[in-house]
């Protein structure tokens, strides 16, 4: 069964898959590994980033101020469960989308927790808070890289726009979630809580497990969900296998 026949309740039984999706995950996530372990063994990487947050610190407005706090206070791990819980409702109870909902959640869920996993592995001190000017949060430990909040925000972007692709909002959906990232992200960096190198290994170990999770989602998804005999109940769940479409080659055609 195609993409283009699934019911729309049921269309994230098949989530778009790039060619060579385990060699991109490997690849995504050598890349944010390789940066963390530069970011914190090469001297004065560190105290060079940081000249970026003591140059904002100096800098607070009082709109971005309470902007940064909040996306802080919303995104922080109760605020991300429940966010995750109340789309999963949504989408389970009122769109009666069973596949659509755990597959949203779980993309999203997925991208926000690969981040612990890349802290363990890095384990990247804090920012040290009484060297900015005006330090906005006291942040303690050795889990700076990868960004959590940003992790988050990546991830959640990318499961709200598998949900709209192929409709009419896919392109709003598309350019409010990269904003919405670029904000949070930011958000970080103004804060203090993180060094820029944070945000962006957030953003590449996001991605590589997103890749990893769709690459299985598709093989086994529909295997597993079939077996949950209580969803059928809820909203379609297909039982034909489903064929994941590849990105098109665009290379040319030879003349016949």
């Amino acid at each position: 069964m195609q993409n283009s026949q699934l019911p729309s309740r049921a269309r994230l039984a098949l989530l778009p898959q790039p060619r060579l999706w385990p060699l991109w995950a490997v690849l995504l996530t050598a890349l944010t590994l390789t940066l963390g372990y530069v970011v914190t063994s090469v001297r004065g990487f560190s105290p060079l980033e940081l000249t970026v947050d003591q140059q904002l610190s100096r800098d607070h407005d009082p709109f971005l101020t309470a902007l940064a706090l909040g996306i802080d206070v919303v995104l922080s791990p109760p605020g991300i469960i429940i966010i995750l819980g109340v789309l999963f409702l949504f989408l389970l109870v009122v769109r009666r989308s069973p596949v659509n909902a755990i597959a949203v959640a779980a993309v999203a869920g997925i991208g926000w927790l690969s981040s612990q996993a890349f802290k363990l592995a890095v384990v990247r001190p804090r920012i040290d808070s009484s060297l900015l000017t005006d330090p906005l949060v006291s942040e303690h430990g050795h889990d700076s890289f990868p960004s959590g909040h940003m992790s988050f925000a990546v991830a959640l972007a990318v499961a709200l726009y598998l949900l709209a692709r192929g409709t009419r909002w896919a392109k709003l959906v598309a350019i409010i979630g990269v904003i919405f990232a670029l904000v949070v992200g930011l958000s970080r960096v103004y804060l203090g809580a993180h060094y820029p190198t944070d945000v962006l290994g957030a953003c590449l170990g996001s991605l590589a497990a997103i890749l990893l999770f769709i690459g299985l989602w598709n093989r086994y998804g529909l295997r597993v969900l079939g077996s949950i005999r209580v969803l059928n109940r809820i909203g379609p769940v297909p039982s034909t296998p489903v064929t994941a479409p590849r990105e098109r080659s665009y290379a040319p055609r030879h003349a016949e």
